[in-house]
């Protein structure tokens, strides 16, 4: 096999990984704010259900979170697996897992909050929405930001994980033609994309955090 045609194929593997970790960011952020409200509400009943979600989550392994997404349905309802659904399965399995690590990093940004900006804000006339969407979540965001990138970092890398339920990402294609070929090359050409996508990733949160220090 010649470089040139290793290198296509890799390629085929690093759209998938690229897809896999924007879609991901798409949905694990929001519903991990979602997740993070759940965890600070004052109700009983959904602070404990949020608690333990977000135990469990972070307390089995993604391999494992993969694997019962995608064969649950199968063994739990009987519904037949097609082939369509390992894609879907690595989504909903990411985006689940990484939205608990993503709800205690928010739920940590809230809560070191000074009391006082919201008894200010109350004073101003603010709304509790107004108050958290124009006072709190921006700050929240520029404290969150480097344990947002740290998380970021580690997603790039755990996207060869779908590699469980058979999706042929970038770290798959490698393997497969480094059994084939006998050769390191693959896994030399795989580690350059993932240390140069993490170091366009922290580059870019780095610029963005950057942005954020008003006062600087």
């Amino acid at each position: 096999m010649t470089l040139e045609v290793m290198l296509k194929q890799l390629a085929s593997g690093m759209v998938v990984s690229v897809e896999i970790f924007f879609v991901t960011m798409l949905f694990s952020l929001p519903l991990g704010l979602f997740v993070c409200f759940g965890r600070m509400a004052k109700n009983r009943v959904i602070s404990t259900i949020t608690k333990a979600y977000i135990s469990i989550m972070r307390g089995t392994p993604l391999m494992l979170q993969l694997m019962v997404v995608y064969f649950g349905p199968y063994f739990i309802f009987g519904i037949r697996i097609s082939q369509s659904y390992k894609l879907i399965a690595v989504f909903i399995a990411f985006s689940i897992n990484y939205a608990a690590y993503f709800a205690e990093i928010f739920r940590g940004g809230i809560e070191s909050m000074p009391v006082g900006q919201y008894e200010a804000a109350k004073i101003l006339g603010y709304s509790k929405a107004q108050t958290f969407l124009r006072i709190i979540l921006p700050q929240v965001i520029k404290r969150i930001l480097p344990a947002v990138t740290n998380e970021t970092i580690t997603l790039v890398k755990d996207t060869s994980l779908a590699f469980v339920v058979a999706v042929s990402e970038m770290f798959t294609i490698a393997k497969q033609i480094a059994s084939s070929q006998t050769t390191m090359m693959p896994f030399v050409a795989a580690a350059v994309f993932y240390y140069v996508f993490n170091l366009l990733v922290a580059v870019g949160m780095g610029k963005i955090e950057k942005s954020l220090n008003y006062y600087r």
